[in-house]
């Protein structure tokens, strides 16, 4: 049972806390759910209930995350190192490229400035400071987003 809303909220990068903690319940739910129409005690927890709970440990302890869905706190750290290095390593040599910046004038300084912060889930960051309002950022946060570690 795939839920693309809840992919698309856990992929956010900015939650509130109470964004946070609904998502851990909700997918808390899930898990409980899931556990009632099972067919069989010996079932393993689904592969998109384990994706769900990994998600929440970039907001969450696995920790908490383990205690609140009622899982193995090995077994989801486990899982966890492994998503993380399956998508750490790219399948293949991947070139990276540079986007090329129109210099700025020095002087005089436009009276616009944009100050942005990015993070991707892999924990690379990306700071622009720039008094120059027609930079191509379009083209800069999409190379940083698609580019992987």
């Amino acid at each position: 049972m795939y839920t693309p809303h809840l992919e698309a909220l856990m992929k956010t990068t900015t939650r509130t806390p109470a964004q946070a903690e609904h998502q851990l319940t909700h997918v808390a739910d899930r898990f409980d759910h899931w556990r009632q129409t099972r067919t069989t005690p010996a079932e393993p927890i689904p592969p998109y209930l384990w994706e769900q709970a990994i998600a929440l440990t970039t907001t969450f302890s696995i920790t908490r995350v383990a205690t609140r869905l009622r899982v193995s706190g090995e077994e989801l750290k486990q899982r966890c190192a492994s998503h993380h290095a399956a998508r750490s390593a790219p399948a293949s040599p991947v070139a990276l490229g540079f986007v090329d910046m129109p210099a700025a004038p020095v002087w005089p300084l436009p009276t616009s400035a944009i100050e942005m912060e990015l993070q991707r889930p892999d924990g690379a960051r990306l700071r622009i400071a720039a008094h120059e309002a027609q930079l191509p950022l379009t083209a800069l946060v999409r190379t940083f987003l698609e580019t992987p570690a």
